[in-house]
């Protein structure tokens, strides 16, 4: 049966047309200055709304509503309420107000916080964000909501970025009007977010101890195939993915999530689901959704998606590919390069706005997609370096070339480049090819941040984003408002702030070991891991471009420096218990167990077959016998170094004890292991290998 797509899309949102067809006219109009302008919610409108929203979510079949948050955690919570209220006489009815739709209290003692809050501090406030839109998910109504603290402080990853965007917007505002765009009365960062998976079967993940505590394998001997042949990528579906896929589409459409392209990856079992681009806000919030749903709608399937950045060693990770991006309320591009030489000087100054912002802010924008997953992922199998850099293309470098070294441009004729208005050539839209190795790449009329992981929220990302273009914004803003001689003014500032922020453009190859050498040479940060980026979170340039751009208050960026710290030794303590429980549970048991079979065999054989060598039996028994005991020992080694970071001191030095002792550790320990595996007798293995995992779905 096909699926009537435009009557499916949106059908569980209360969207504004749903809005515009349930509210009274002038109940709707009130919230549409809401919506639009950012003005409050009166009580009585917000009564009105709440009755209509009840009314419409019942009809689809709700029974409870919940204020739907984005704590600290990285994934959404929910707690739900009914819409029963009691009777006198014993009946009840189905209620909801104003007040429980704007303001919900749920218990924030447990969520992360970063030492701000004591366990028996137990109250937090959601609010409702009616920029983002209420939808009906498994017979409750969610209404999506900021979460912050008895004491104000932001406990979510909303409220930062709601205020990053109206930072952005605020200064953004005051650059078009220096072009003379008073039209424009708000700009707002948009958002594509790419989002990568593995998908394998859910009864072969229920057998992988590693796969269940920590998303990835821990262990597993590279397969005799890999992704090699690069026929997995963009090949015919397999008919129980299109399934799966199928469901999925269905499904996110419903929530209004406008998801357009699907296909495999490049490795095995891994695939592709790209949204089309919305606002960064509610961009964030369906980014979410879909990773649930995701996970949600493989089960049905007898699926398991996984969302990991590394779940296979030696095959390519899973990232989440950020196409951010500025637009005005009138739909105008702001990094579209135009076909007519005024928009282009616009262009080119909010383009050379965000060069500066990307080189000044290297250590936030690796800060925002810093975790203990894609610390695997980066720097290899088409996931970008650590380093962060910029590609351009061939055409629009040659343009900033040619505005910093005040040299004619080429093949576009002999005149020497200003910002003279009548001397820039169009920049055609598709001038770039695009850099798989380039963290920060322009596509055409967008940046694609490479280097997010897939689990992770790109609420994150995109509020440094929107912070530090912003903060580069006001400082542009600040000079060219003062100008006696705009032109000129403009001129000396662009050629001045691509001279000084060259070195973070880099067309080439980021694989290329020789990069890490040139980027050294050129002043680029090479944060390998994430102690090696939170180190500089709190410098005093990173708090004062957060505090004055309104994001965060510096109480809020020290709880966040001890959250993430704390939560990556929290995954790297979960993986070594479970590494040293399969090792001890799993693997040695397996391997006795069949060096006993090999064992009885040869003595066997010898015992019929006078003078019988048993040559083979005893070669791998004395290799199992030397890998076992190799393994052991390493388990040992890792146990104690364990122990030792976990004593380390302060959660800088416990995180850093991990990467300088225990990590090292477990890679030597799954070396031994994956030698382990190929030996043994495949009704002796522990738990499916990668053969079939990733091959048998």
């Amino acid at each position: 049966m096909s699926t009537n797509v435009p009557e499916l899309f949106g059908s569980m949102v209360f969207n504004q047309k749903v809005m515009k067809e349930r509210l009274p006219k002038e109940t709707f109009k009130a919230l549409k200055k809401t919506l639009d302008d950012g003005e409050p919610l009166k009580i009585d409108v917000a009564n009105q709304v709440a009755h209509a929203m009840k009314e419409w979510a019942i009809e689809k079949g709700a029974t409870h509503f919940t204020h739907w948050f984005q704590p600290l955690t990285g994934i959404t919570a929910e707690k739900h309420d009914s819409f029963i209220t009691p009777q006198d006489d014993g009946t009840v009815i189905m209620s909801f107000s104003g007040k429980e739709l704007v303001k919900g209290e749920p218990d924030a003692s447990s969520f992360p916080s970063g030492g701000r809050r004591a366990t028996f501090e137990a109250r937090g406030y959601t609010v409702w964000d009616p920029t983002a839109y209420p939808f009906v998910k498994e017979h409750t109504l969610c209404i999506p909501t900021a979460f912050c603290s008895y004491t104000g402080e932001a406990l979510d990853k909303k409220t930062p970025l709601l205020r990053s965007m109206e930072a952005l917007n605020k200064q953004a505002l005051r650059i078009l009007k220096l072009f003379g765009n008073e039209d424009a009365t708000h700009v707002a960062t948009t958002v594509g977010p790419e989002q990568e998976y593995f998908i394998v079967d859910q009864k072969l993940y229920s057998q992988r101890k590693d796969l269940r505590m920590t998303g990835r394998t821990l262990f597993g001997a590279k397969p005799s195939k890999g992704q090699e042949m690069d026929d997995q990528y963009f090949a015919a579906l397999n008919p129980r993915i299109v399934e799966y896929m199928e469901d999925l589409n269905d499904t996110l459409w419903k929530y209004g999530i406008l998801s357009k392209t699907e296909h495999n990856e490049v490795a095995p079992a891994q695939h592709e689901m790209a949204p089309i681009f919305t606002t960064t806000n509610l961009a964030a919030d369906q980014n979410q959704l879909t990773m649930e749903v995701m996970k949600k709608v493989a089960r049905r399937h007898g699926l398991v998606c996984l969302l990991h950045e590394k779940p296979f060693a030696g095959l390519n990770g899973s990232g989440k590919h950020n196409n951010w991006s500025m637009s005005t309320n009138l739909g105008e591009n702001l990094l579209e390069p135009g076909k007519t030489p005024e928009k282009n000087a616009q262009f080119l100054l909010f383009l050379t706005a965000v060069i500066k912002a990307v080189d000044e802010n290297q250590d936030l924008l690796r800060i925002s997609v810093a975790s203990a997953g894609n610390d695997h992922r980066l720097g290899a199998n088409e996931a970008p370096p650590a380093i962060i850099s910029m590609y351009l293309g061939d055409e629009l470098y040659a343009v900033l070339e040619s505005i910093k070294d005040g040299k004619p441009l080429g093949e576009h004729g002999a005149q020497k480049m200003t910002i003279g208005v009548d001397v820039l050539p169009p920049i055609p839209k598709d001038s770039t090819d695009r850099n798989r190795t380039s963290p920060f790449a322009f596509t055409g009329n967008k940046f694609e941040f490479r280097s997010c992981g897939s689990s992770l929220s790109i609420s994150g990302p995109n509020t440094t984003l929107d912070s530090i273009v912003a903060y580069t914004l006001r400082e542009f803003a600040d000079e060219l408002e003062k100008a006696t001689d705009f032109d000129a003014a403009l001129a000396e500032l662009i050629k001045r702030e691509v001279t000084k922020h060259w070195k973070v453009i880099f067309n080439g190859n980021g694989y290329d070991s020789s990069w890490i050498d040139e980027a050294e040479k050129r002043g680029l940060l090479n944060l390998r891991t994430l102690p090696d980026a939170m180190a500089h979170y709190l410098d005093s340039k990173n708090v004062k471009l957060f505090t004055e751009m309104g994001v965060y208050t510096d109480i809020e960026m020290n709880s966040h420096y001890e959250i993430k710290l704390e939560k990556y030794a929290q995954i790297l303590n979960i993986e070594v218990q479970t590494m040293l429980e399969m090792i001890s549970k799993d693997i040695l048991p397996a391997a006795f167990k069949y060096m006993d079979s090999v064992s009885k065999t040869a003595i066997d054989l010898k015992a019929v077959v006078p003078g019988a060598k048993a040559s083979a039996q005893s070669e791998l028994l004395s290799k199992l016998d030397t890998l076992v005991n190799s393994l052991a020992e390493k388990a040992a080694k890792l146990d104690k170094l364990h122990e030792a970071a976990q004593n380390a001191g302060d959660c800088m030095k416990i995180a850093r004890a991990y990467v300088d002792s225990v990590i090292p550790a477990m890679t030597e320990a799954r070396d031994v292991a994956d030698a382990i595996e190929p030996l043994l007798g495949e009704e002796y293995k522990p738990f499916p290998g990668y053969e079939d995992l990733l091959f048998r779905v």
